[in-house]
């Protein structure tokens, strides 16, 4: 039997909608819209496309969206005065430097100036330090839309035996912390992982975030394990096309896992919609407006 189809593009609706249901209520408490404001340096294609798409949503969702547009250039002095702006500006809730920047730029002091309060991208040292000792703090948004899919799908974690394939800061080492805290058997798997299939074949939920084309297969996979996809990757379909795939060879593993993410509509949807999501937090700790986060 084929594995279970896991929507991420319809929880993410479904995520955005009840997003946008809360924000009248902070508006009205607040006298402000939540506010998102995001730094686009320089003239990367897919970050102006992926830019472009998180302004759009954030209005759909009623908040108010800024983006800040800086030449290529830019160094790093002025776009840490920027930043010092945005931290003060009580109108901005949440700060997103879009990554990557430009070489002279060092990106982790870019990171580390940003208010841990309006750190919606959950990547400041302050917020990992709060996710690795088990405090509230602001999550990377796409393990944070990996774990909202998993509990969606399987419900109680606990005793779980987890393989995070890949140690990055912003997927892998926060999604194993996610892990952690939902009392699971973590183990991170990486390039250097001895017999990584047999490492994977242990595990009941399994997430790829490599970056590797295809690289999971299906006799990795223990029969019924949940496998969140994390890779998107454009490979060559012939004929001067191109297709997305993820990490995971979809096509053979959906007939041994019990559920499985597609690419594309798997965690792609997540990763703005888990934004919004932050970026609503935010905006209630920073204004001093009560709020139950259960309700997103």
């Amino acid at each position: 039997m084929s594995a279970a189809i896991i929507d991420g593009k319809a929880f993410a609706e479904g995520l955005r909608e009840r997003v946008a249901a809360l924000v009248p209520a902070f508006e009205q408490a607040a006298g402000r819209k939540p506010g998102l404001t995001v730094v686009l340096v320089g003239e990367d294609p897919a970050s102006a496309v992926y830019v472009r798409s998180k302004g759009k949503a954030t209005e759909a969702a009623g908040m108010k969206s800024d983006t800040i547009r800086l030449p290529a250039e830019t160094n790093q002095d002025e776009l840490l005065e920027l930043v010092r702006k945005l931290n003060a500006d009580a109108t901005v809730d949440g700060i997103l430097v879009q990554l990557p920047l430009p070489k002279q730029i060092d990106e982790q002091a870019i990171i580390a100036a940003i208010d841990p309060n309006k750190d919606v991208d959950g990547f400041h040292p302050v917020n990992a330090g709060r996710l690795a000792t088990g405090l509230h703090g602001f999550v990377p948004c796409t393990p944070l839309g990996c774990l909202m899919l998993l509990k969606d799908q399987l419900g109680d974690l606990s005793g779980k035996e987890a393989v995070v394939i890949g140690r990055s800061n912003i997927v892998g080492k926060p999604m194993a912390q996610l892990l952690l805290g939902e009392s699971c058997t973590v183990t991170i798997a990486h390039s250097k992982t001895k017999d990584l299939p047999a490492v994977v074949r242990r595990a009941d939920i399994v997430v790829a975030a490599v970056g590797r084309p295809e690289m999971v297969k299906a006799e990795w996979i223990k029969p019924g394990a949940a496998v969140i996809d994390v890779g998107i990757n454009r490979i060559d379909a012939g004929e001067g096309k191109t297709r997305l795939v993820g990490d995971v060879a979809f096509d053979e593993v959906k007939e041994v896992a019990g559920a499985i993410t597609p690419v594309p509509g798997g965690v792609g949807p997540m990763t703005i919609a888990v934004l919004l999501r932050n970026t609503l937090v935010a905006a209630h700790r920073n204004a001093h407006v009560p709020f139950d986060k259960g309700m997103i």
